[in-house]
């Protein structure tokens, strides 16, 4: 059974993220966004190392947002590269989607 608090919608768009990498390094590069949710998202791509509980800013199109890394994944392990990140309180949606919308369609499919 899945223990996910929110339905969760499969897209691959691209973003811009900067903050601070695991070696206290500032940096900025470009990744994907594998899926998300009314919560947050699972970002893959990344180069560097970043550390659970960091504060990211992701920009998508115009709009940024700040998030807060919830997990990363391991090097060497199957989510190497990716990162699940959360809305920090009050950070606008800078997705342009209709989740509620997406989830019900896909339920139907």
């Amino acid at each position: 059974m899945d223990r996910r608090r929110s339905h969760r919608v499969t897209t691959y768009l691209p973003v811009r993220i900067w903050g601070v990498d695991a070696k206290s390094q500032p940096f900025m590069q470009l990744a994907k966004v594998k899926n998300i949710s009314a919560g947050g998202a699972v970002i893959e791509g990344l180069l560097r190392q970043v550390k659970p509980g960091e504060v990211l800013h992701v920009q998508a199109g115009g709009r940024t947002a700040l998030f807060r890394v919830a997990w990363a994944g391991k090097t060497g392990l199957r989510r190497d590269g990716q990162i699940g990140i959360e809305y920090l309180p009050a950070q606008p949606s800078i997705w342009d989607l209709d989740l509620g919308a997406c989830s019900e369609f896909a339920g139907k499919g």
